[in-house]
């Protein structure tokens, strides 16, 4: 706990120190605002005074123009300032909202885009206000949403995982490269397409050889040393319109590849620039670990690393549009100027454009590791997994659902495995079955992405999760409740075919149909997935589906939560206790709401 109040007390000294800044800024950016309003409305009088009552010699004009130009230059310059202070501010305010747990509704609730079936998404809340994703997600570039996204909604290798945390460990208290990702990455989210960007960069034609830049290059000798001669040596002008219509021929038989390098560069540009800064900020972030540094390597084109290439791409492009100044455009024609620059263009898309799937990629996988250092930095209690690589494996000490506050946050030790390969868990309403559930989902989900999970120690194996938890009727599609269950419970079944071993979550198993049915469904579901060698938890209500355990053991332990009811309240501890549940509170919970029963 310590170690979370230094968290908490590093986020307020900075906060503090952030939000003096942002004042600072503030108080500027209006003493600038009124400089500029006294520097017009001088202006203005000077203006009336020269060209109205023609009493002030019109060079008096000159002075006060540079300084509110001055001015302008100086007053944009701190208002970006003022918004980089704002947004630092506004970083270190979402943190502590984390700390307190205030964090719900203030973040990232990306929807999956994906309507079609998920084994767990939505019933272990990964999605949505309040969500997991949610409470993990500091990215800010749609690249890095998508990238930690797909980490929760698909585990990893034991090899990947490893190397995730190994990642997330060394970046957990680069607390300033976090801050900087947050700032650089609000201009690209609002302005930058990264799927256009790869389409320009991957639709690239060959690399243009060194034949048709000599070519033009030679055009352009010959015309300029044709002029020559015709000017100061009496040759005539013949030889120069010779060169002049040769040019032209060259210009035209180029004209494909130089347009279409005219044409998409200065776009690609404008995006290009965005990402630079955030691709400089991560090529100078040191990395120890084999996946940071491999991350590191990715930062490089040629021996040079993107921000360098991004900057050699814009050089070309502001030769480019030199040619619309029309006091240059004759020159520029002169010396075939579109050609040579446009030529550049496509040859730097040829030569670097299939590179940047390579820089959004490595940018995207540094702000999903560092989302999930964020979570370990702000929680140090919370180890990292041991992943095993034998049997179908979970064991879990002391268990926490990492969206309840720590405060109330009761916790659960799991072990399943070989021998104990379920639980059947009874108790009455509200007292926690779900939860416990969704506990166990969602430490399987953050462990096989690489994070650090609530718990006091966790052992798992690579594992295909499958739940039915969250299970809804549908009116448009006519799907009843009880359909919609069995449905999902086909939909786990059918894991059992993959590579992995898979941890099964049954929230009220069957509750949708009659006693008889539910208890001979629920024992041929469970015994199937026995005989697969899957392992998990089901929950019911149904003291007929406990037996089922006891006849089924040491395959499946009978556990259960208690309940007590005092002043006509209920009572729940959350704790998981062994054996079945023996009382029922539902009678209770109606007389507690006034029905006669």
């Amino acid at each position: 706990m310590t170690k979370a109040l230094d968290a908490a007390a590093e986020y307020r000294g900075r906060l503090a120190d952030r939000t003096a800044n942002a004042e600072r800024w503030r108080r500027l950016d209006g003493r600038l605002s009124n400089a500029r309003l006294a520097v017009f409305a001088i202006g203005a009088a000077q203006g009336f005074a020269t060209f109205g009552t023609h009493t002030l010699p019109g060079l008096w004009l000159l002075p006060t123009a540079l300084a509110f130009v001055a001015l302008l230059v100086a007053h944009d310059r701190v208002i970006q300032a003022r918004r980089r202070a704002d947004r630092s501010t506004a970083f270190y305010e979402r943190g502590i909202a984390r700390l307190e747990d205030r964090w719900a509704g203030t973040g990232n609730q990306r929807q999956r885009e994906d309507g079609g079936p998920h084994p767990y998404a939505e019933d272990l809340d990964l999605f949505g206000e309040g969500s997991l994703f949610e409470l993990l997600c500091t990215a800010r570039t749609p690249a890095g949403e998508e990238m930690l996204a797909g980490w929760l909604l698909a585990p990893a290798s034991p090899d990947e995982v490893r190397k995730r945390q190994a990642a997330v460990a060394e970046l957990r208290d680069r607390l300033d490269l976090r801050e900087d990702l947050a700032l650089l990455g609000d201009d690209v989210r609002s302005q930058l397409d990264p799927a256009a960007l790869i389409e320009w960069g991957a639709t690239a034609g060959p690399a243009i050889g060194p034949a048709p830049r000599l070519v033009a290059g030679a055009a352009t000798s010959l015309s300029l040393a044709a002029g020559y001669a015709a000017i100061f040596t009496g040759a005539g002008y013949l030889p120069f319109l010779f060169c002049l219509v040769l040019q032209m021929a060259v210009a035209y038989a180029m004209r494909t590849r130089v347009k279409r390098g005219m044409r998409s560069a200065a776009g690609a540009t404008r995006d290009l620039s965005l990402l630079a800064g955030l691709l400089a900020r991560l090529e100078s972030e040191p990395g120890e670990c084999q996946r940071l540094a491999a991350l590191h390597a990715a930062f490089q084109s040629e021996g040079l690393p993107p921000s360098r290439r991004i900057a050699q791409l814009r050089r070309i492009v502001d030769q480019l549009e030199a040619r619309q100044n029309q006091f240059f455009a004759p020159i520029g024609a002169l010396l075939l100027w579109g050609t040579h620059f446009g030529l550049a263009a496509e040859n730097w898309r040829a030569h670097h454009g299939p590179a940047l799937t390579r820089w959004i990629d490595a940018a995207a996988e540094m702000e999903a590791l560092s989302s999930l250092a964020s979570y370990a930095y702000e929680h140090p209690e919370d180890p990292f997994p041991e992943i095993v690589e034998d049997a179908a494996c979970f064991e879990g000490e002391e268990l926490g659902h990492p969206l309840l506050p720590a405060a109330r946050c009761v916790r659960n030790s799991v072990s399943l495995g070989a021998e104990r390969q379920a639980y059947m868990v009874s108790g009455s309403n509200m007292s926690g079955k779900s939860t416990l559930l969704r506990t166990v989902g969602v430490s399987v989900v953050m462990a096989l992405a690489g994070a650090p999970v609530r718990a006091s120690s966790l052992r798992l194996s690579p594992l295909a999760l499958g739940a039915s938890i969250h299970v809804v009727d549908s009116l448009q599609e006519g799907t009843s409740h009880f359909y919609a269950e069995i449905k999902r419970i086909r939909l786990v079944m059918d894991l059992t075919q993959g590579p992995h071993p898979v941890l099964f979550l049954l929230d009220e198993v069957l509750h949708g149909t009659n006693s008889h049915d539910r208890r001979i469904g629920a024992e041929a579901v469970l015994r199937g997935l026995l005989d697969r060698r899957a392992i998990g938890l089901i929950t019911t209500h149904d003291l007929a589906l406990a037996q089922l355990a006891d006849e089924l053991s040491p395959q499946v332990a009978n556990v259960h939560f208690q309940d007590e009811l005092a002043d006509g309240r209920m009572h729940f501890d959350y704790r998981l206790w062994p054996g079945v549940v023996t009382r029922s509170n539902a009678l209770e919970l109606m007389r507690a709401v006034g029905l006669e029963v």
